[in-house]
């Protein structure tokens, strides 16, 4: 940790001038975050949950967010707010309308656990979301992050947040170079946070904290020489920005082959609805052959194809699929059996649209000018 600095930032209006010496190590924090929070106030993005403190926009952006770039999930967090109004409106929905409208985000499980906890919210609080960190990590879907965004923010709960962005700013600013892939290590950064956070306006803190990683204290190329707290970085002094934080942990990457048989019939498509257990619960898809390698023999099926498509990659966090799809179309009375057999139901082109479909089937009916 760099301790015995001198500040010297030009926040617009104002200058703050700050000596530290290296019993003062706290006070160094907290001039951290006052100088960071400003630079919020001045320079932070005009978002639509950043208007409000109602919980109902806070809480839907944050999972939004999850695994989830800013400007992707903008539209989504729009056509949720404009379709479900309030959090009763989501719970009350169908959940196939609420996978519908996540479709594209993937990740299903953060839209499943979002209805859950907006059915909660709505039936044990009587559409009132919770106001203590307690009681908003028990909704369905809501871990310390979340809780504690939502708390700081909406009810100026003294919670830290910790994500990428923010172990990324402690990490290059303490020179803290546990494994942030180490759940061990998270105790770590929050001993820091917390003798950070501001017990008044820590809504402000924390997104500024998580606002100052996304666009100054970048994963790649960071802004160093424009940094209004360069003169305190442990990374900045000793050139390690490119060596924190510290993460060793390696993703294993998975490729699996799909092979789907699509069956053609007057009027519509046969699909199915994918069970627990797997990817995509819970969204539509065709009739699934896996195997281990690319190669398939759809011939051996007894199955007259009148298509068969390019392989289709498709790249999630964990695994990689490799699909290509089989147009069967002729043969009514092979089709009609097969549907029994694997408990297939066809839907109309129209209602097709307005399935929820995993991204690597809607590109591929994409194909068929679907």
């Amino acid at each position: 940790m760099v301790s015995g600095v001198k500040f010297k930032f030009d926040l617009g209006n104002y200058k703050v001038k700050v000596n530290f010496s290296k019993n003062s190590l706290d006070e160094e924090k907290s001039a951290l975050a006052h100088i960071i929070t400003s630079w919020y106030h001045q320079h932070k993005r005009d978002l639509p949950w950043r208007r409000t403190k109602n919980p109902y926009h806070v809480w839907l952006s944050e999972i939004i967010l999850q695994q989830t770039r800013v400007a992707q999930g903008l539209p989504y967090f729009d056509r949720f707010v404009a379709t479900f109004p309030t959090v009763t409106d989501l719970a009350n929905a169908d959940e196939q309308d609420v996978l519908r409208l996540w479709q594209g985000l993937g990740y299903y499980s953060r839209a499943r656990n979002l209805h859950k906890a907006a059915k909660t919210v709505t039936e044990k609080y009587s559409g009132r979301f919770p106001e203590t960190y307690k009681e908003l990590l028990n909704l369905p879907g809501v871990g310390p992050y979340t809780a504690a965004a939502i708390g700081s923010i909406c009810f100026d709960a003294p919670e830290p947040v910790l994500d990428g962005n923010v172990y990324r700013v402690i990490a290059r600013l303490f020179g803290i170079d546990a494994d942030i892939a180490n759940p061990k290590s998270r105790g770590a950064f929050m001993d820091v946070l917390y003798r950070m956070i501001p017990n008044t306006n820590a809504g402000d803190f924390n997104q500024a904290m998580m606002e100052f990683g996304a666009r100054v204290c970048t994963p790649k190329a960071p802004e160093c020489n424009q940094c209004l707290v360069n003169d305190s970085c442990f990374a900045f002094k000793y050139g390690k920005q490119d060596l924190l934080p510290v993460k060793i942990k390696k993703v294993k990457v998975k490729t699996r082959y799909f092979h789907y048989i699509v069956l053609q019939v007057e009027g519509g498509l046969a699909m199915r609805r994918r069970g627990p257990s797997d990817i995509w619960q819970g969204l539509y898809d065709f009739h699934l052959v896996e195997s281990q390698e690319s190669s398939f023999d759809v011939h051996s099926l007894g199955l007259p194809v009148a298509e068969v498509s390019p392989q289709i990659k498709h790249i999630l966090t964990h695994r990689i699929i490799k699909a290509k799809f089989y147009l069967i179309a002729e043969q009514e009375s092979i089709i009609k059996d097969l549907i029994n057999k694997w408990n297939l139901e066809v839907y109309s082109y129209e209602q097709i649209v307005n399935l929820p479909k995993p991204k690597l089937i809607v590109d591929y009916l994409q194909q068929l000018d679907f």
